[in-house]
């Protein structure tokens, strides 16, 4: 989990959300905390963002931190006025960043009858029918691909309001039209 932590940041100007640091515990309130970052101004650590070492919600903000106590956050909001952070680590990809015909990298995670879910680091994962796993007919999509495979996707639709995101490897494939002597 360390790996990812930035180091040699001075200054706000340099933070971006979903950045991964080392703070330290300025103070405790029963709102949540301030976490010195190593940037001219403190970050708001808000009580609903704190997880506990068992990954349990918190009941007082004093059972979970302390002053002086190093601890991991995220970048999750920054406003010329402050920075809040959080200790949960942040989605790969958040609703918000979700455009139709993206390609990512994703793997399976579950196969059913009708398709395969692939996990692309969203909330949840997306489902590539078993019409979009590739071109011609496929019976069962163990046929094509198993749990664990790393495949590449294109967003071909999503609803944020459902929370689905539709899927295709298909899409990324040549058509019979565009393979040669076909």
């Amino acid at each position: 989990m360390n790996s990812d932590v930035i180091t040699g940041i001075k200054s706000s100007d340099q933070l971006e959300r979903k950045m991964h640091l080392k703070g330290k515990i300025i103070k405790t309130s029963k709102a949540g905390a301030i976490v010195d970052i190593g940037v001219e101004k403190p970050a708001l650590l808000h009580v609903s963002q704190i997880i506990s070492e068992k990954n349990e919600p918190i009941l007082r903000v004093e059972d979970s931190l302390k002053e002086n106590q190093e601890v991991d956050v995220y970048i999750r909001n920054l406003q010329e006025d402050r920075i809040e952070v959080t200790m949960r680590k942040p989605l790969a990809l958040e609703w918000r960043e979700i455009d139709k015909d993206m390609v990512l990298k994703g793997k399976i995670v579950e196969l059913e009858n009708f398709g395969a879910l692939v996990d692309i680091g969203a909330e949840r994962p997306g489902l590539v029918h078993i019409s979009e796993l590739t071109q011609g007919y496929v019976k069962n999509a163990s046929d094509v691909v198993s749990i664990g495979d790393e495949v590449e996707v294109k967003i071909i639709d999503f609803n944020r309001r459902r929370k689905q995101i539709k899927l295709s490897m298909k899409a990324l494939q040549p058509g019979l039209d565009e393979i040669e002597g076909v």
